[in-house]
């Protein structure tokens, strides 16, 4: 793989695991929950998830109402896409403990991607073609592009199964044939 490549003083051109995360039912849910209270549930959730991306070594780039997107450098993406279950698990939970019976769908894909500051506040972000890719990855729970999941060690892929076309990587303990 090539090292970074810069496009500007400020930003490189990079591989890394792009992921994005959303919740299923937001909507139904935040209907009964008035805007005040929705908006100290959904800072406690960016709070939590934003602990579990730093923890598996990955950064949050932006949080967009109930979904967000994160990103981790090449060097470190096997441990973000091993970690995706984990931070499922915790988030779903977080949810469930509120009384909430919203879900997260997770999508990871590995690529390169222009990263740095953008606008006039030179807000990181992540451009590219690679991360309309992982947007457009189809799930229910986790999902993994076959980039993706080649980031994790052999004996680490056991806790992912192949998926239907197009192929994605799904939890072994996926409930789907």
């Amino acid at each position: 793989m090539s090292k970074s490549a810069p496009v500007s003083s400020s930003r490189v051109e990079q591989a890394v695991l792009i992921v994005f995360a959303d919740l299923t039912r937001f909507m139904v849910n935040s209907r009964r929950t008035p805007d005040a209270a929705l908006a100290e549930l959904l800072e406690g959730y960016y709070r939590h998830a934003d602990g579990l991306v730093s923890a598996a070594g990955g950064r949050v780039v932006k949080f967009m109402g109930d979904a967000f997107l994160a990103v981790w450098p090449g060097a470190r993406a096997g441990d973000g896409v091993g970690a995706l279950p984990v931070l499922k698990r915790d988030i779903d939970a977080w949810w469930a403990a509120k009384g909430w019976d919203s879900r997260v769908v997770v999508k990871a894909h590995f690529g390169r991607a222009v990263i740095g500051p953008f606008g006039t506040d030179a807000r990181f972000d992540v451009i590219g073609n690679e991360v309309n890719v992982a947007a457009t990855l189809p799930a229910r729970t986790v999902s993994l592009s076959a980039e993706a999941f080649r980031c994790l060690e052999h004996g680490k892929r056991r806790a992912f199964r192949k998926h239907a076309a197009p192929v994605v990587y799904i939890p072994a303990d996926d409930p789907r044939a």
